[in-house]
């Protein structure tokens, strides 16, 4: 019994005179009970009326009072006490009423109403009764009295209500929780979720549910609590975004309906994966590095070193899926990695290296010292060595001379391959005593042609041998 101390208050009313009246306001007036407290009020008769005697506040009935009286103020025998509680049921369902005591007791649910007195054991008696029974709580408010009088002897009284939890007594579901909340820390990377306590005595506690968002919800719930909060640590850090619905269950495992969907996006810290299939590649610009593209990634990073396991150096981004790197020396050897990144910026591992030799852009220098001799097999040409350390062949290349005397221009037929160490070139072509002009051509071992990079070469003008017979007849 939680007895709390009562005064009565009054209310004086003023004219312009003066004082008119003083009005006293009754003791029960001036208490208050927070719900699911009972309100109780003692009276000195058994018909509860008149002014109660006392007012104040009762967690549970189950008082003895013996033979004495219950209160100052109150007789012994012949004084009823009452008490009133207005509480949220939730979704209701079934509950037990039982009482006990000596001598009557009447519990009534929202009194006023038809068919609202749910309990009676109204009679004198000095053998203690007891009686139960089961009744339907609808979901909402409702209000619990419970009347008690003592005709003479003893006085005691218990009473309470509980809920039925037999799964198959129980199929009401609880009430949806209300005020669910979901926010999102980027810092930390947990979803924090709040809700409102649910109303329902025979609540077990709720289930927390997540999905992708646009999926569904899986049968089976994130977590279980009995708190009215939960904090979600296990969001894969993805940027992705996911949906939360909470539900209440009860004692016999009624699960009530889901809140609406409570949605967050992550942070984004997975990085993509890391590229595969490196491979590198010489061209006119520089050395080319080339890989597979990998799913979700925005851009790579190319790092070089110059050995395997040597400090890489970044050199370059691109969005694409391959990269140019034109700072290479000429037959330098170097070593590339790359990275991936996504648009949230997170950089995957490096790949493995992948080596390659870095392009020779330098053409030999032209051939100088040509000449070109009529022979009755057409041409001797020769020409000087040339210094060109790693000259890989010389090409001979046979022209006619277009235009006229002031100028000509030599236009190159395709050339013949010579081998570096030779200097010489026999010319095989019919004499007939046409003129014909050649340039020597010097290339290198990465392909280089001084003729081609620089469009110069020392151009040489021979005519053939005339060899041909001469007509008698002209």
């Amino acid at each position: 019994m939680n007895p709390a101390r009562s005064t009565a208050a009054a209310t004086v009313l003023a004219t312009a005179a003066g004082l008119l009246a003083a009005v006293a306001t009754p003791a029960s007036a001036a208490v208050s009970c927070t719900s699911p407290v009972f309100k109780r009020t003692f009276y000195a008769n058994t018909t509860f009326s008149g002014t109660p005697k006392k007012t104040d506040c009762d967690s549970v009935i189950d008082q003895n009072w013996g033979t004495g009286a219950p209160a100052s103020g109150l007789p012994s025998n012949n004084f009823g006490v009452r008490w009133t509680v207005t509480r949220d049921f939730g979704s209701g369902g079934p509950f037990t009423l039982s009482a006990s005591g000596l001598d009557g007791i009447r519990v009534y649910l929202d009194p006023g109403t038809e068919n609202a007195r749910k309990l009676s054991l109204w009679t004198n008696t000095s053998t203690t009764v007891s009686k139960s029974v089961n009744v339907t709580v609808p979901k909402g408010k409702h209000t619990l009295r419970v009347d008690y009088v003592n005709w003479t002897g003893s006085a005691k009284v218990r009473f309470g209500y509980t809920p039925r939890t037999s799964a198959t007594v129980d199929q009401v579901k609880p009430l949806t929780p209300t005020g669910a909340s979901a926010t999102y820390d980027q810092a930390t990377g947990k979803a924090e979720l709040a809700w409102a306590k649910n109303r329902e005595m025979d609540l077990a506690g709720y289930r927390i549910y997540r999905r992708a968002k646009g999926g569904a919800y899986p049968t089976t719930p994130l977590a279980t609590t009995t708190s009215v909060s939960y904090t979600d640590s296990s969001l894969p850090l993805t940027g992705a975004a996911y949906e939360y619905s909470v539900r209440a269950y009860d004692k016999a495992g009624n699960e009530s309906p889901g809140t609406a969907a409570l949605p967050v996006t992550t942070a984004d810290r997975t990085a993509p994966g890391v590229p595969g299939g490196l491979s590198t590649a010489s061209e006119m610009d520089g050395l080319r590095v080339r890989w597979t593209t990998v799913t979700g990634a925005a851009s790579y990073r190319v790092y070089r070193a110059t050995t395997a396991d040597g400090t890489y150096t970044r050199v370059g981004a691109t969005a694409e899926g391959s990269f140019v790197d034109t700072s290479t020396a000429a037959d330098a050897t170097y070593y590339y990695r790359v990275s991936s990144l996504d648009a949230a910026g997170n950089e995957s591992a490096r790949s493995a290296a992948v080596s390659g030799e870095g392009p020779d852009l330098t053409p030999p220098s032209a051939v100088t010292g040509v000449t070109v001799v009529p022979t009755e097999y057409g041409f001797h040409i020769s020409w000087d060595p040339n210094p060109t350390p790693d000259l890989a062949r010389y090409v001979v290349r046979r022209g006619e001379l277009w235009g006229d005397e002031e100028q000509r221009v030599c236009s190159l037929y395709p050339g013949y391959y010579v081998s570096a160490d030779t200097t010489s070139y026999r010319y095989e072509t019919v004499p007939d005593g046409e003129e014909s002009c050649f340039i020597v051509d010097a290339v290198d071992d990465d392909g280089n042609s001084s003729f081609q990079w620089t469009g110069e070469a020392q151009i040489v003008v021979a005519t053939e041998l005339d060899l041909t017979t001469p007509d008698p007849a002209a």
